[in-house]
């Protein structure tokens, strides 16, 4: 079994791996990390307007949302791989899972509630709605 755990460096991210690990811990894991491309927002970029740019992924900065996933594999002797993808995270991570050999999805849930969650949307909403395999979202 090939399980998908999309992170950020978010509590909720990392208890849907301890999730994960804990509740399948004979499968193979891969964790995501998409990171959002930025909009030219003005005259001074490379850009035209509205032309997204991809957003540098600094290694300190991958190595804190990969790291301790990394930690918390070895802990439960877990094999765990990472991937990072640029573009809107839910789209992002559906595709992985549609492109790969994915049997499931855990991720993790802001928990976000009434109007923020109207407004904001949530990502693992999108995730579930759209996924082509079961998805498990984690509070």
């Amino acid at each position: 079994m090939h399980v998908l755990v999309p992170i950020d460096d978010s509590d909720p991210a990392r208890e849907a791996l301890e999730y994960a690990f804990s509740n399948v811990p004979d499968a193979e894991f891969t964790a995501l990390h998409v990171v959002e491309p930025s909009v030219a927002a003005h005259r001074g970029d490379d850009a035209p307007y509205g032309v997204e740019l991809p957003v540098a992924t600094d290694d300190d900065r991958l190595e804190a949302t990969f790291g301790p996933a990394r930690s918390l594999a070895d802990e439960h002797g877990c094999s765990l791989t990472t991937e990072v993808l640029a573009g809107s995270p839910a789209r992002s991570i559906v595709q992985f899972a549609t492109d790969t050999d994915v049997d499931r999805i855990v991720i993790g849930s802001h928990g976000r509630t009434g109007v923020s969650r109207v407004l904001l949307g949530s990502v693992a909403e999108r995730v579930v709605r759209r996924a082509p395999v079961p998805v498990t979202v984690v509070r």
